[in-house]
């Protein structure tokens, strides 16, 4: 039996799949992932429609991992994510043959580089107030005027990401698209009536006609119509457009209720009672914080002259700790040890008594800590000065303990969960922790993920009281 030639069927620029041209096709992809593409002078924003929008300019197509876009708005709790999406060639060298006069060839050269594509901007955002603004503009220029005014840089999150750039207007455009995306699209009869999945990776219009022996090799759409032959291999991936000669389809709205049904795997970073939170606990940390430090700053200039009467100046110490999103910042303390301490650390890392990142040596034991820095220590007056990073936004009141990055890259999930809040004070590990040997680093872990995972003022307050106890007694 002589063997069925591949087919390779291409993408039409303007072709319909399913009653979609390669725009309209586009936005259904990423309507089946949960997010609405709102464009200049487009569609509007759909109320029942996720919240989660992508902003483009009016014939820009693009695919990128959301993954990265999502942790972004989640860790920084920015308005909006302002991405810029960069597409390279696939090539990771190019090789010149070069020749003389003549035409003689004189050298093969291999240049290992990996070239721009092309670049296209970006916004993703979780307000539908910034999603009207983009579409009530006239132009993308206009549409970018507005956000510069609509939001304040330091309300944003910048994010470079690779993705694949294209645009409507092109065929070739089009297909490249289209390679990007099938692979790894599973979704299409959620935004498609009429629409299954033939084969894994497979997806056909109920009016196609496919022979049972039929192969496919990739992702593949089959359009309205459409025959595959009996024994034919179609090789994707590549989209059939419908065929010109059957029935005209009609392309109905997008059915929100079935992409935003429970059993969808979407992103879920909207929690309606999450601002409201956010925004009483930022209250809280700045009265609490203006409070103590208006009734212990007379002690501030006794504290600061009885460290330079026994080890001079400085008087406070900045360690670089990480906040949320994982941006640096100054923690102050009073200086409580002498002023080479880091070099004396190195030499007594072998006496260190926990696990982990951390380093713990019992403060009567540590020639690093001054005389009055053990006072200091026994009253927690050291980290009063903490308080001004709360009232900076850099901290909390109440937060997992401030690390820096170094300690933050032993357990990622760990690392993505303390760095989604603002480091505190104080927190549930200082208050729980036991200090049993080799279990340190282990309730560091699970006393921050427990923190995060249920934190409400209540337990705020629950954990301010126990330190002030701990204090005391």
């Amino acid at each position: 039996m002589p063997a069925t030639p591949a087919t390779h069927p291409e993408t039409e620029p303007t072709a319909p799949v399913w009653g979609a041209a390669p725009l309209a096709l586009h936005d259904r992809v990423w309507a089946s992932r949960g997010v609405q593409v709102i464009r200049p002078g487009g569609r509007e924003v759909h109320p029942d429609g996720p919240v989660l929008y992508l902003l483009l300019a009016p014939s820009a197509m693009l695919e990128f991992d959301l993954d990265p876009v999502i942790k972004r708005l989640h860790w920084m709790k920015p308005r909006a994510v302002r991405m810029r999406v960069v597409d390279r060639y696939e090539q990771p060298y190019r090789e010149r043959v070069l020749a003389d006069r003549e035409g003689r060839l004189t050298e093969i050269r291999r240049e290992y580089f990996q070239q721009t594509a092309a670049t296209a901007r970006a916004w993703i955002t979780d307000e539908p107030s910034i999603a009207r603004q983009w579409h009530e503009a006239k132009s993308p220029r206009d549409a970018l005027d507005r956000m510069r005014r609509y939001t304040r840089a330091r309300e944003t999150a910048p994010l470079a990401i690779e993705g694949t750039v294209q645009y409507s207007h092109s065929g070739h455009g089009a297909q490249r698209w289209l390679q990007a995306a099938a692979p790894d699209w599973h979704r299409a009869s959620a935004v498609f009536e009429h629409v299954y999945e033939f084969a894994p990776g497979v997806w056909a219009h109920e009016t196609a006609d496919i022979a049972p022996d039929a192969r496919f090799v990739g992702s593949v759409w089959i359009g309205a119509g459409r025959t595959i032959e009996p024994g034919a291999i179609v090789v994707g991936p590549a989209a059939m457009h419908d065929d010109p000669a059957g029935p005209r389809l009609t392309l109905q709205p997008v059915p929100w209720e079935f992409v935003k049904s429970p059993h969808w795997e979407l992103p879920s970073i909207i929690d309606p009672n999450a601002d409201l939170r956010r925004m009483a606990k930022r209250l809280f940390d700045i009265v609490f914080s203006i409070c103590v430090l208006l009734a212990f700053a007379p002690m501030f200039p006794i504290i600061m002259l009885l460290i330079y009467l026994e080890d001079g100046r400085p008087f406070f110490f900045p360690h670089i700790r990480q906040t949320l999103g994982g941006r640096d910042f100054p923690c102050y303390k009073f200086r409580s040890m002498c002023r080479d301490a880091e070099r004396i650390k190195q030499e007594l890392a072998k006496a260190n008594l926990v696990d982990g990142p951390q380093f713990f040596i019992p403060e009567d034991e540590d020639p690093r800590v001054l005389k009055i820095g053990r006072f200091l220590r026994k009253y927690k007056l050291d980290e009063f000065p903490q308080f001004w990073n709360v009232l900076l936004g850099h901290m909390s009141v109440v937060g997992p303990r401030p690390s820096p990055d170094k300690e933050n890259q032993y357990c990622p999930a760990w690392r993505e969960a303390r760095l989604s809040v603002r480091p505190g004070i104080t927190g549930l590990w200082q208050v729980r922790r036991t200090r049993e040997p080799l279990t340190d680093f282990q309730e560091w872990i699970r006393y921050d993920l427990e923190y995060t995972k249920h934190q409400s003022l209540g337990r705020d307050l629950w954990i301010i009281f126990q330190t002030a106890k701990q204090i005391v007694f």
